[in-house]
């Protein structure tokens, strides 16, 4: 199984990543993390590029879709192994959300795999804004509006459950939970 999580920065996606694989992996699954951008060449320079002050702008987008579409197509080849569930901290929905033209990053990420589970990780812009501020240069209340109404109307092309990460990491941690074990055949009632 292929679950990716998205959300707006901020949201939790690493913490609720980590609590879903222990919980998987002490259900006896295996299970294997992803994260992009991913630690390849393709990826470190993403990184380097989003932290530059005109990251925002229509060609520096253009190229970061680019540059995370081939960093994508570099973790191919660990999507399709079956013999375990990958769970991704992002995936080509983030550049849906976050990069423009649309279509044309739909064209360039055609390739890419799609989510057996979709977990958006629902959080308030401000919330986003005070958990991360000064990161990048994303990480302003209007942009991060847009991006948040883009992630509600992408969630509804694929198998999806929103989660409300305004809540306790806890109440976050338990509600995914609930959402992902039917999937995988866990018992909904032995969840804490």
């Amino acid at each position: 199984m292929y679950i990716v999580f998205e959300g707006i920065d901020g949201a939790g996606k690493t913490t609720q990543i980590q609590l879903l694989k222990e919980w998987l992996e002490d259900n006896g699954f295996r299970v294997e993390t992803l994260v992009e951008p991913t630690d390849s060449e393709v990826g470190k320079l993403i990184r380097r590029i989003l932290q530059r002050q005109d990251a925002t702008t229509d060609v520096v987008q253009k190229t970061l879709g680019l540059l995370f579409a081939a960093d994508r197509m570099l973790i191919m080849d660990e999507l399709s192994d079956e013999s375990k569930i990958i769970i991704s901290d992002r995936s080509f929905i983030s550049s849906l959300a976050y990069q423009e033209p649309a279509d044309w990053i739909e064209v360039l990420n055609r390739y890419a795999k799609k989510p057996d589970l979709l977990i958006l990780l629902d959080l308030d812009v401000k919330k986003s804004v005070a958990r991360t501020s000064g990161e990048d240069t994303f990480e302003n209340e209007e942009f991060l509006t847009k991006v948040k109404d883009n992630y509600l109307n992408l969630v509804k092309n694929y198998e999806h459950q929103i989660i409300d990460a305004n809540n306790g990491v806890n109440k976050v941690s338990s509600d995914i939970k609930k959402a992902v074990a039917p999937y995988l055949g866990i018992c909904q009632d032995c969840i804490l």
